[in-house]
């Protein structure tokens, strides 16, 4: 198992920034130190030889009388200490401190001969002193452990801590704020499974995140509407399917009786209407398979769908456009067939006119009635599967209710809309509205 499947989210990030933070402090140290430090230490180092090589020369030419005031100036001004005799008990000198290696070599060069330094604990402070050659003779010059300023180890090491604690901190928040979102998605994607409605997600934060709970939203809108069109399919089935299953028991059972061709037709005729609705659901729960695009002459395919309907030839007026479009024609002719035939069925025996049209890059086609129309109220709620303003369900008085509900959900898969509106002068006008392709730059 990869180490990043163990790791929670927090421990990734809080991983992956120290890692990062850890390179990007050594590389930054090791700059400062190249480029900064050391030429800052050995310039450092320099001064103080020439510091304390001139002290010893200066202390070596005083009289005697005047060499104590000289020490105790020296000492206040420049924490150096010059005595004659060396350090008694010494040891060898602690190189943790580079800089005592940088004063060596500089003391070294400016008196032309190799030199060593020893250490000596005076009281509770730790001295560093070195043999100089003075007036004939030796002259140790001393300075203590705390005058050595820089401690670029310490310093390097308490950045990394600060670095790693603070790493740690940004890491916490950076998780906490990512997974809180995600936490939120994650108990609405669980609500979602476990067939419940969840609630919306809150389209804020960053935009990745945003994005995501927009697009969750969506989906979840989109799973709401389908378990309900599920829910209004399945009880619209059953319920229109029982008036005519009880009306074929009722011609069987006379029909074994006494034999009559009247209730063979009435048999006949309720297999039919449950066939149509069976075709009718099975097309809405199909849906919005694909088909293939082909090209369509707009005037051709009015008078097809015109001449295929019986009788409606002389009450149909086709205003048609000479536009040719690349779509599907399965969809395209069920769309406008669906429409036709609910135009002519609650028409009022009036002339329907079947008008094509281009605007605004839209090719429009309408079919217009002088029927008893729709109320405002209604127009959107046609468009439900069963849903319709004729209460009685009658397939006499009316279709099943899944007509508009088709053209609603074909048109959709297409990427088309339709409408309806109230028609001047009264009547209900419906429209199919396909996008054009735009037109390429011309050569």
């Amino acid at each position: 198992m990869r180490l990043s499947s163990r790791l929670s989210l927090t421990q990734q990030n809080a991983l992956l920034l120290a890692v990062f933070f850890i390179a990007f402090e050594l590389v930054t140290a090791v700059a400062t130190a190249y480029f900064l430090m050391l030429p800052m230490a050995r310039r450092s180092a320099a001064d103080l030889a020439g510091l304390m090589t001139l002290s010893a020369q200066t202390w070596s030419e005083l009289p005697p009388v005047t060499r104590p005031a000289f020490e105790v100036e020296l000492l206040r001004s420049h924490a150096l200490a010059l005595r004659a005799e060396p350090p008694q008990n010494p040891a060898l000198p602690t190189w943790d401190e580079p800089y005592l290696r940088f004063l060596i070599a500089a003391l070294s060069a400016r008196v032309g001969e190799p030199l060593d330094g020893s250490r000596e604990w005076v009281g509770d402070e730790e001295w560093f002193w070195v043999s100089l050659p003075a007036g004939g003779g030796r002259l140790s010059v001393g300075l203590p452990h705390q005058r050595i300023g820089p401690r670029p180890i310490h310093a390097l090491l308490v950045s990394l801590a600060g670095g790693m604690l603070l790493t740690l901190a940004a890491a916490w928040w950076l998780a906490r704020r990512t997974n809180r979102p995600l936490h939120r998605l994650e108990q609405a994607v669980t609500s979602l499974g476990q067939g419940q409605t969840p609630e919306h997600l809150p389209e804020t934060g960053p935009r990745e995140i945003a994005a995501l709970s927009r697009r969750f939203n969506q989906m979840a809108k989109q799973v709401e509407d389908l378990l309900a069109a599920r829910t209004v399919l399945l009880a619209g089935v059953s319920h229109d399917l029982r008036t005519p299953l009880a009306r074929l028991r009722l011609a069987v059972e006379m029909l074994v009786r006494k034999p009559a061709p009247e209730l063979v037709e009435q048999v006949e005729s309720d297999i039919e209407a449950m066939d149509r609705l069976i075709g009718d659901v099975l097309t809405l729960a199909r849906g919005l398979g694909h088909e293939a695009v082909q090209r369509v002459a707009v005037p051709e395919l009015l008078t097809e769908l015109v001449d295929a309907i019986p009788g409606a030839v002389d009450k149909v007026q086709i205003t048609p456009i000479e536009e040719v479009l690349e779509v599907p024609l399965g969809a395209l002719r069920r769309i406008l067939s669906n429409l036709l035939e609910n135009a002519l069925r609650y028409g009022n025996g009036q002339p329907v006119m079947l008008q094509a049209e281009v605007k605004n890059g839209l090719c429009r086609i309408g079919v217009l009635d002088r029927g008893p129309g729709i109320p405002p109220a209604e127009l959107e709620k046609v468009f439900r599967p069963f849903y319709r303003l004729e209460a009685s369900r009658s397939v006499s008085t009316g279709g099943s209710g899944l007509g508009l509900a088709i053209v609603r959900q074909l048109a959709a898969a297409q990427g088309w809309q339709v409408t309806l509106q109230a028609r001047s002068g009264g009547g209900l006008a419906a429209w199919l509205e396909i996008p054009l392709p735009q037109a390429g730059p011309v050569r």
